[in-house]
């Protein structure tokens, strides 16, 4: 699942994101709304939006995701 996010396909769904960044040691905190908080030790927040009704999440987030695992030399 990995190989096939760093690609930034246009159908990636929430629930795959939330199992990649579990992958990392994330955890989700629910915020106001839609609003998402990813949390690990020693990692920078990542702050999204769920997505909704749909469950796709837009590419911008995922280059957004994908550019700070990049950062921290996790992928």
């Amino acid at each position: 699942m990995l190989e096939r996010f760093k690609g930034i396909p246009a159908d990636f769904t929430w629930d795959e994101l939330k199992r990649v960044l579990a992958q990392f040691g994330y955890a989700e905190r629910r915020g106001k709304g839609s609003r998402r908080k990813f949390v690990a030790e020693r990692l920078p927040v990542l702050m999204l939006h769920e997505p909704h009704p749909g469950k796709i999440v837009k590419r911008y987030a995922l280059r957004y995701v994908k550019q700070t695992l990049e950062n921290e030399g996790l992928i």
